[in-house]
This record gives structure tokens, sequence and C-alpha cells, in this order.
């Protein structure tokens, strides 16, 4: 009898982890092909029957996922790079502003003077080496150019299965993200137009479209569109697709073994002028990261350093880097948001890593310090974003909230600035 009860008992568990199993498949699978019908602009998407932990999914699946439903952040998370970009057919190369003169002074080890001025700014010199990267004037005549342009193909080759590479009909391409809730695709927006507001141009451009059956831009693409199950009339970011990028590991000083990146001559005195140059877009990029809350570049490889001890001698997410050394920021899904959504979760790792960064680009601290003493970064962020895209009010805004948290923010960097001028300022 005994016999008997124990074979059935190891039957019946054999049935009910096969049962989980059965389940467990197509609920990861249904992540990707959640319709963000089921929740409204800037509002979070409820997924039924998640489990509370997720320890045993990738990094990415913390995006599609409310804050209330991860209490715990156990196991191994991984973050993989989610665009691969390629050289292909019909693409451009990356747009840039300068000579090649300019391009042969970055090269080799510095001459031109000391690598920073006045205790925590990078040299001036340096900012006249450095390229515009994506210009204003470029950004708005390809916005212009992107909103009429009809798409001709779809096909994969920006990350998830929910976006999508496009190719308009004059071969250009861009990369549509339809996201997994609203939220995705309203933080990669207005991240895109915060970074405008602080004078960091290297963020591809960046346009909202609307699917509907009647649009004429999409008109081409309809069935690939039904194929996706994208929600019609949803609002999609289209950011242009750069070619000829490689991935970027995190350099030295701002690894864990190191101190940071302070302007002291011993750490920078021997770095080559490209070096100086990659730091110098590091030092916004932590800015910019920060205020942001993006979780999904530096900061996920903060935290990977728990089970990873190399993760950062492996590209960076989210951060791809132009033969001529301009890096470019992209997949800022993350952003604002949703990065405002999960902001307990990561705060202690966003204030690591910007705690590591004291010497940074006098322009962006100048505008950081206006936005601080004005206290309207709401206000002009919502003044930008509405008269840039016509899509706005489709798409939504901040709350109240996420607004103050950005404020809230703006003035804590604000702080930090001072914090590192009073320490190096004698030096």
């Amino acid at each position: 009898m005994r016999v008997v009860s124990a074979n059935l008992f190891a039957l019946l568990l054999l049935c009910a982890l096969a049962s989980v199993f059965y389940v467990w498949s197509p609920l990861e699978t249904g992540l990707e092909r959640h319709k963000r019908r089921l929740s409204a602009p800037g509002g979070g998407a409820f997924h039924q029957g998640l489990p509370a932990d997720l320890s045993a999914k990738t990094f990415r699946a913390l995006l599609a996922v409310p804050a209330a439903q991860r209490p715990h952040l156990g196991g191994r998370l991984e973050s993989p790079n989610l665009t691969h970009q390629t050289v292909s057919a019909g693409s451009r190369d990356y747009h840039m502003n300068g000579d090649n003169k300019r391009s042969t002074r970055r090269e080799g080890p510095v001459k031109s003077g000391a690598p920073v001025e006045d205790g925590v700014f990078w040299g001036e010199w340096l900012e006249d080496l450095r390229h515009e990267g994506f210009t204003e004037d470029y950004a708005r005549g390809w916005r212009e150019r992107a909103r009429t342009h009809r798409v001709v193909k779809l096909e994969p080759g920006c990350g998830r299965r929910s976006n999508q590479l496009a190719t308009f009909a004059d071969g250009t391409k861009a990369c549509v993200r339809y996201g997994i809730n609203a939220d995705q695709v309203q933080g990669e927006t207005l991240t895109y137009y915060l970074a405008s507001l602080l004078g960091i141009t290297n963020l591809p451009p960046l346009v909202l479209s609307q699917l509907s059956g009647d649009s004429e831009q999409w008109a081409a693409v309809r069935t690939r569109v039904d194929a996706l199950q994208w929600s019609d009339r949803a609002v999609v970011s289209l950011t242009e697709w750069v070619s000829n990028l490689t991935g970027v590991v995190t350099p030295a000083p701002l690894r864990q073994e190191s101190s940071g990146l302070h302007p002291v001559l011993e750490q920078l005195g021997n770095k080559t002028t490209a070096e100086l140059l990659e730091l110098m877009q590091w030092s916004d990029l932590i800015l910019f990261d920060y205020l942001t809350a993006n979780f999904d570049r530096l900061v996920s490889n903060l935290f990977s350093l728990q089970w990873d001890s190399r993760v950062m001698e492996r590209d960076t997410n989210n951060l791809l880097k132009t033969p001529r050394g301009d890096l470019v920021f992209i997949d800022n899904e993350a952003g604002l948001v949703h990065g405002f959504r999960v902001l307990n979760m990561w705060e202690k790792y966003h204030s690591t890593v910007l705690s590591s960064v004291c010497v940074f680009r006098r322009r962006t601290t100048e505008r950081v310090a206006e936005l601080h003493r004005r206290r309207d970064s709401r206000k002009r962020l919502l003044e930008l974003y509405r008269d840039s895209e016509p899509l706005s009010v489709e798409l939504g805004f901040l709350s109240d909230e996420h607004a103050g948290v950005l404020q809230d923010r703006i003035d804590r960097l604000h702080k930090h600035i001072l914090h590192c001028r009073g320490k190096y300022s004698q030096l």
C-alpha cells in the first residue's frame, strides 16, 4: 500500500509541475504581445495573472510590470542591448557637424591644455573639439520628413518583438516603438525633449505617429500592423535609425573598483583627447539618466554586480558609439514616467552613480542651474513638447506628481554640482 501511495504522490507531483510549466511558458511570451488598449496614457498597465516574484524573468520584463506587482528583485536579471544597429542598404551614416581637421585633433595625447578648468568643468578646448551630434536644425528637418514619409516595410530589428524597424519610401529607416504599454512611449518621448532643454544632442531625432485604418503613412504595411496586433489608433514613436554603431564599455574611472570621475590631473592627465571627449559625454549621460531615473543603462549594470562581477567589462545597455567616438543614447523607454514609477527600487543605485562624477560640461550645469533657479521645469518641458509634437495631446504628459519628482531631481543635481565645486574649486 505504501508503494502505491508513493507512486501516486509522485504522479501527482509531476502533473503539478507540468501544469506550472504549461502556464508559465505562454505567460512569458504574452508579455511582449500585451495590448496597450488595456491602459490609459500615463497609467501603468495591469497584467492579469503575473506572479509576484519575477526573479526568474529577464531584466527587460521589469519594464512591463507595475511596481505593485514586483515586491522582490532577487535572482539574476539580464539586460541585453535591445537595439543591434548594423550597416544595411538604405541606411544613413551618423550625422555630424565638424571637419576632418577637428577629427584628426581628437587622436593622440593631449596637447591643447588642461582637461579641466575652474575646478570641475571640462576644458573649453575639449568643448571646441566635441561634435554637435544631432543638432536641433537637423532634428527638426528629420522630424518633418518622418511625419510625411510613407512606411513601406516593417521588420524585426529594434529590440523586442513589439518594436519594428521601419523603412520609408525614400529608403531611410526608423525604429518604431510600440511599447508594452503607453508609459514607455511617453517616457521615450519626454526624455527626448528634456534632452533638448538641457542641450544634450546625443539622442536621435524622434517623432510620434498614430496608427489608424485611414492613415496614408501606414497603408502599405497595414497587413503587417494587424499581424503584430498593434492597437488601432495607438500612438507610437519613431526614432531615426543610425548605421555604423558599435557597443560601448563603461570606462575605467566609472567601474566599481574605481574611485569615480573626478577633476584630478593624476586621473585625467594621461588620457588621450579621444578618451577625454568620451568621458565628457559620459558625464552628461550620468547627469541625464539621474534626472530621468533611467535604470536601464549604467544603473542596471551596477545592480547586476551582485551576481556578475564582470558586467561592466561588457557593452553598456542602450548606449552605442559612432566611428568618430560620439555616444548615442538609445532606447530611453525607462526614463521619466516608468523610471519615476519604480523610483523606490532603484534610487540607491541612481545616487551611487551620480556621486561617482564630479566633472561636468559647463553648458549642462548652466541649464540645470537655470531650471533650479526658475523652478519651471514642468512648464518649459510641456511648452517645448506641445510646440514640437502635434500628437502631444494624444499621448499625454507627466502627472503633477511626476513633474514634482523631476523638479526635485533637478534641485538635487544642482546641489551635487555645488558640492563638487566647493570640494574641487581650489585645485
